[in-house]
């Protein structure tokens, strides 16, 4: 049986994954000649922490030192590009249903790339955080959030979905042995191949979800 459902924030729960590209672009486009590399490397890397992929950035692609300083600047200005955008971004379909149809009878959290508080402010703004028993971001790693989680619930693993779209997300799952879904998007095509369970949006989680305990 089912017990816990984890959901990724960005393109699983919200219709945002484009704007986190397009602040990327925005970012890098004072090296022009590096930028298409930059976003490249997000793309690829989609789900994990942009002060990460800042770093790659500085240290792989121009070769420049980075400070913590640097990403904290850059961290912030990349705040100021997607918050206001991405509160305004639409839920994924099926989302708003599924988490008021289904909060009651499986416990709920999200874990995502984004830093904590601002990923808070979303889901707060969004009116969305009372749906949820935790809201986890990138202080903690997908892997981490997701066996603090089990620990704390005393959870099997066999007993929680964590629903993605992206590698990261996947691999996540697969550490921790938890099932996953994936939510299909034309940024993931190469995964499709590589899960069990898909859906095209949260209109057909509710199938998955029973698809799974069956195979149980």
């Amino acid at each position: 049986m089912i017990k816990a459902i984890i959901f990724d924030f960005d393109g699983v729960l919200v219709e945002s994954t484009h704007v986190k590209t397009k602040a990327f672009r925005k970012l890098f486009s004072r090296w022009p000649d590096k930028a298409d590399e930059g976003v490249a490397f997000h793309l690829k890397n989609m789900g994990i922490s942009r002060y990460i992929k800042f770093k790659y950035f500085y240290e792989n692609i121009i070769s420049e030192r980075y400070s913590e300083e640097i990403g904290l600047e850059l961290g912030s200005e990349f705040s100021d590009i997607v918050l206001d955008e991405i509160k305004k971004a639409p839920f994924v379909k099926g989302a708003e249903t599924f988490l008021d149809n289904f909060h009651s009878k499986y416990s709920f959290y999200i874990a995502s790339g984004t830093p904590d508080e601002e990923l808070c402010e979303i889901a707060s703004h969004k009116g969305i955080n009372k749906y949820f028993d935790g809201i986890f971001g990138s202080s903690l790693t997908k892997a981490e959030i997701i066996n603090n989680i089990l620990g704390a619930e005393s959870l099997k693993n066999n007993m929680v979905i964590f629903v993605g779209d992206a590698a990261s997300d996947k691999e996540a799952a697969e550490d921790t042995g938890v099932h996953f879904v994936l939510r299909v998007t034309e940024e993931n095509r190469d995964l499709r191949s590589k899960c069990s369970y898909k859906v095209s949006d949260l209109t057909e989680l509710e199938e998955r979800v029973k698809e799974i305990e069956k195979c149980k």
